[in-house]
């Protein structure tokens, strides 16, 4: 008798935080606004104004274009988003020595672009207990060999430029474009 008393409380709050997360993630798109509006004055703030010296590297930068990221469903939008997000952690958690930025304003943009990812592998994961994503759809394969390819280029360039200080500038410069997108697949997340 004691312990059915005692689950109860525990019973009702996880429905309760259940019932929560599955609210937040039908308004993952408010949240994923004002992080990408965050995160991407957090990498405005930390290295300030492009460098003129850096402007005759910046044509060294080939990459295939990531504003032509198009998806369609509103699953594949949360995968397209979280892989963007990943792949620039990836980046910015490695090689920083040669940047020159602010290290606060570092941590805030990694900080926030891991906050971003958890939240999404939550909604995610919860999606595909429910079967509403599809990972097998061409479109989303498709798009995530395009993302895969686009910063394994800003890898190389990077590592090409030995991290150089102008090298994270025309990537900071870049992945600025890159927020572009997320607030183009965040919308998506609207309907």
């Amino acid at each position: 008798m004691m312990i059915r008393r005692s689950l109860l409380p525990f019973s009702l709050m996880l429905l309760l935080s259940s019932e929560t997360s599955c609210l937040d993630c039908n308004r993952i798109h408010v949240l994923q606004s004002k992080m990408n509006s965050k995160s991407l004055e957090h990498l405005e703030k930390m290295g300030g104004p492009f460098p003129f010296q850096c402007l005759n590297e910046r044509s060294a930068f080939k990459a295939t274009d990531i504003l032509k990221v198009r998806l369609a469903q509103q699953e594949n939008a949360k995968a397209a988003i979280q892989q963007i997000l990943q792949e620039l952690f990836q980046i910015f958690s490695k090689n920083l020595t040669h940047a020159a930025w602010d290290g606060t304003s570092i941590k805030e943009f990694q900080n926030g672009l891991h906050q971003q990812i958890e939240k999404l592998e939550v909604c995610l994961s919860a999606e595909v207990e429910k079967e509403t994503t599809y990972p097998g759809n061409e479109s989303l394969l498709h798009t995530r060999l395009k993302l895969r390819r686009y910063f394994q280029t800003a890898r190389h360039f990077l590592k090409e430029k030995q991290y150089s200080r102008c090298a994270w500038e025309i990537i900071r410069l870049e992945v600025s474009r890159c927020f572009l997108v997320l607030n183009i697949l965040t919308k998506r997340l609207e309907n």
